[in-house]
């Protein structure tokens, strides 16, 4: 059996925020609890009134502004 290199495909199974389902929920308490620490990182301010997407979206957006790379992966030099 050959081995599988996941670099050389998309192995990805995240769905884009635009297309979940249950997108337009009120945010999760994780997602809020993560946006107000990277809020408080950069000196900014969020609403608590955000659906699921909204939030996963200004997380995405927040973490690049913090040096946090996409997803909390740390970007080089971290």
């Amino acid at each position: 059996m050959a081995d599988i290199d996941p670099t050389e495909h998309d192995v990805s199974t995240e769905k884009d925020p635009d297309d979940w389902i249950t997108g337009d929920e009120p945010m999760t308490g994780p997602q809020r609890s993560y946006l107000h620490t990277l809020a408080q990182e950069l000196g900014v301010t969020v609403p608590d009134d955000l659906t699921k997407v909204t939030a996963s979206k200004l997380i995405d957006e927040l973490q690049l502004r913090s040096g946090r790379g996409a997803r909390g992966e740390e970007t080089a030099g971290s």
